[in-house]
C-alpha cells in the first residue's frame, strides 16, 4: 500500500497542476480550513446550522463557506478528489466560470434546502437537536452535483466492468447505498440530506437554467428525472414529475418547453430542443458506430474463408482428366443430359411451391 501512495500523490499532483485557477483555489481553500480546524472550531463557524440560518441570526454566510469545511481527512481526499474529477472532466466543456457558477449554485441550494428540510422535521417532533446540533458541511453534497453532471455528459460510459455498472446509473446507486447505510445508522442524517439535495439541485439547474449556446437547460430524454431510476419505475416517476413541472410551469417557476421544427431538413421533419448540445449527439453518433464496428469484426472473425492452397488444388483436380478419350465422349453426353435434367428440375420448382 505504501508504495502505491506516491504514485498516487504525483499523479494526483500532474492532474491538479493542469486544471484551472478555479479549481486550485478550491483546493487550496479545503486545505487551508482542515489546518485551521485544529486551532478552532470550523464546522461550527462555517459549517450550517438550521436555527443559526434563520431569523433571528442570520448565519448568511455559511451557505457559501459549509463545503469547504472537512473534519476528517479522509473527508478532504473525498473533496479534493470531486473538485479535480470536475476541473478534469467539466471544466474543458463548460469553461471555469460555469463550473464556478455550477459550484456555488449546487453548495448554496443544499445548505439552503437541507436547512429548511432539518425546519420542517423540528416543526413535525418540535425536537430543537434538529436546529440546533445538526451541521450541515462538506464536499458531499457537490459530489451529487458531479455525478449529475457526468451522467449528463458520459452516462453511456463504464465505470465498472464486472458488475457492469454505468455512469448514468451511479448518482442514484450511491443515493440507495447511503440511505442503507442511514437506516442502519452507520452514517448521519445531514450526509444523506447534502448528497440527496445535492442531486435534485443540480439536475435542476442543468435541466432548466444552466447557459448554452442553443438556449437554457438540457430537456434531452436521456437526462428526464426518471432516467435516474430503475426502468420498471420510470412509467410512475414520469408521470409524478410530469406533474410537477407542469405545476411549476404554471406558477412560473419553471419555463414551458419549447420545440422548434425544421421542416425544411433532408430528412422528413427535424426536431430540436433547448439546450441540446450537437456535440452531445455527435458523441452519441461516434459510440453507435464504435459499437457497429466492433460487432462487424466479430462477425469477419467468426466466418472462415476458403485459403488459397484449397482453391489451388481444386483447380488441379480439375484439370487432370480421369476418363480416356473415348469413354469422355460418353461422359459428356451424360453430363449433357444430367445438366438437361437439373435444369427442368430448377424451373420446375417454383410451380411446386
Amino acid at each position: 500500500m505504501n508504495r502505491y501512495l506516491p504514485v498516487a500523490r504525483q499523479h494526483f499532483l500532474a492532474v491538479l497542476a493542469s486544471t484551472s485557477v478555479v479549481v486550485k483555489s478550491i483546493c487550496a481553500i479545503v486545505i487551508l480550513l482542515y489546518l485551521l480546524s485544529f486551532a478552532v472550531d470550523t464546522v461550527f463557524g462555517l459549517g450550517v446550522t438550521p436555527g443559526y440560518l434563520f431569523p433571528p441570526n442570520f448565519w448568511i454566510w455559511t451557505l457559501a463557506t459549509h463545503s469547504l469545511v472537512e473534519k476528517h481527512i479522509w473527508d478532504v481526499g473525498v473533496s479534493l478528489t470531486t473538485i479535480v474529477v470536475a476541473g478534469r472532466l467539466l471544466e474543458p466543456l463548460w469553461g471555469a466560470l460555469e463550473l464556478l457558477i455550477f459550484f456555488a449554485v449546487v453548495n448554496i441550494s443544499v445548505g439552503l434546502l437541507g436547512a429548511f428540510a432539518y425546519l420542517l422535521t423540528y416543526m413535525a417532533t418540535f425536537s430543537l437537536p434538529y436546529l440546533f446540533s445538526v451541521r450541515i458541511y462538506g464536499m458531499l453534497g457537490f459530489l451529487g452535483g458531479v455525478l449529475v453532471a457526468l451522467k449528463q455528459t458520459m452516462g453511456d460510459s463504464t465505470v465498472l466492468k464486472i458488475p457492469q455498472v454505468r455512469m448514468k446509473v451511479v448518482p442514484m446507486l450511491l443515493l440507495l447505498v447511503l440511505s442503507v447505510l442511514r437506516l442502519t445508522t452507520l452514517v448521519e442524517s445531514n450526509i444523506l440530506a447534502s448528497y440527496g439535495f445535492g442531486v435534485l439541485s443540480s439536475w435542476i439547474y442543468l435541466r432548466f437554467y444552466q447557459r448554452h449556446s442553443r438556449g437554457r437547460g438540457d430537456m434531452s430524454d436521456h437526462f428526464a428525472f426518471a432516467t435516474f431510476f430503475p426502468e420498471i419505475l420510470q412509467p410512475v416517476v414520469g408521470l409524478l414529475a410530469n406533474l410537477v413541472h407542469t405545476i411549476l410551469v404554471k406558477v412560473r417557476v419553471c419555463r414551458k418547453t419549447v420545440k422548434r421544427y425544421d421542416v425544411g431538413a433532408p430528412s422528413s421533419i427535424t426536431i430540436s430542443l433547448p439546450g441540446t448540445d450537437p456535440q452531445d449527439a455527435e458523441r452519441r453518433r461516434q459510440l453507435a458506430l464504435k459499437a457497429l464496428n466492433e460487432r462487424l469484426k466479430r462477425v469477419e472473425d467468426q466466418s472462415a474463408w476458403p485459403s488459397m492452397e484449397d482453391e489451388d488444388e481444386e483447380n488441379t483436380k480439375a484439370d487432370t482428366p480421369l476418363l480416356p478419350e473415348k469413354s469422355r465422349d460418353s461422359a459428356s453426353v451424360g453430363k449433357a443430359t444430367s445438366q438437361e435434367s437439373s435444369l427442368i428440375t430448377f424451373e420446375d420448382a417454383p410451380s411446386q411451391l
